[in-house]
């Protein structure tokens, strides 16, 4: 299998450099999937790598989402998403007809929408944010403001928390992040007491309430590499646990529960990698009047940092 994987990766890196292409990978994706990467990380890292490479093609090992917003960021460019049905489904719990009505019970209130969804959902919302630079894009806003807050109502909650904003918040969840529960937190504390447990703000309150930190998976990468304690307790996708003891060797992770895994990060392999170079599959693009109006809300992002 080893043997077959070198072969795979080395024709991957030779149709890389053929093709001038770009290998986008996000945190949670398949160890073997992490280490073919030219830039790893969280959707905020990812999209500004999006909007500055040179590459003539990119190659998204991701979701569905994120490779629209590279589209959205590289028009000029060619975005392949290995597996097509790679979807999110808090994505999938919004759409721009709904949140078109939902803008008409509240007029004048600020769409803030986390990127965690569709082309077309950004196309009718003010500005976009990560669950890295929530706090500061809410923080941008006029505190004359109403704030609509979607899809993620965790996320939202939390940067209300957060920000001393009171939010309209749209009922969207990520399924995965809804399995990590505060008593997951709690049993691995009680089993490691001298841990640090870091959760993602996707998770549900009584997981970030247990924890000692609240954070984005980029967050979690610096806050580990910065931190002179050795054991964490890791509340998000189980994937990024790969990447930290990657690159802190002299340390331990412990997932909050093994249940957090999510299956459509998990469909891109080597072999959809190796295929998607092959044969231009699978092109994303989105229509230019929704590009080019999601991207002034990807931009004003963008601009925030």
């Amino acid at each position: 299998m080893k043997s077959q994987n070198h072969d795979i990766v080395n024709e991957i890196n030779r149709l890389k450099k053929q093709k001038n292409a770009v290998i986008l990978v996000h945190n949670y994706q398949r160890p073997e999937v992490q280490d073919i990467a030219d830039f790893i990380g969280d959707s905020l890292e990812l999209s500004q790598q999006a909007a500055k490479t040179e590459a003539q093609t990119v190659v998204f090992c991701g979701v569905h989402f994120m490779a629209e917003t590279a589209y959205i960021v590289n028009p000029g460019k060619t975005v392949l998403l290995p597996d097509f049905e790679s979807g999110c489904p808090m994505a999938d719990m919004i759409t721009p007809e709904k949140l078109i009505e939902k803008k008409r019970e509240l007029p004048g209130a600020v769409v803030v929408c986390y990127v965690n969804s569709s082309a077309a959902v950004k196309a009718e919302t003010d500005i976009c944010c990560t669950s890295a630079n929530a706090v500061r894009v809410v923080n941008s806003i006029p505190k004359n403001k109403e704030i609509l807050f979607v899809p993620d109502q965790y996320l939202g909650q939390w940067v209300g928390e957060k920000t001393g904003r009171k939010m309209h918040l749209w009922p969207g969840f990520c399924p995965t992040h809804m399995r990590i529960l505060g008593d997951d937190i709690l049993k691995e504390k009680q089993k490691h007491p001298g841990a640090i447990a870091l959760v993602h703000p996707e998770c549900r309150p009584d997981a970030k309430a247990a924890a000692d930190e609240v954070m984005s998976t980029g967050g979690m990468i610096r806050f580990v590499r910065e931190s002179k304690a050795t054991e964490f307790i890791i509340g998000t996708e189980v994937g990024i646990i790969y990447r930290l003891q990657k690159e802190n060797p002299g340390k331990v992770f412990i997932p909050a529960t093994d249940k957090a895994v999510c299956p459509n990060m998990k469909k891109i392999t080597l072999e959809k990698v190796l295929w998607a170079l092959q044969e231009n599959r699978y092109v994303i693009t989105v229509p230019e009047e929704i590009r080019v109006r999601a991207l002034n809300s990807v931009n004003r992002m963008l601009a925030i940092g």
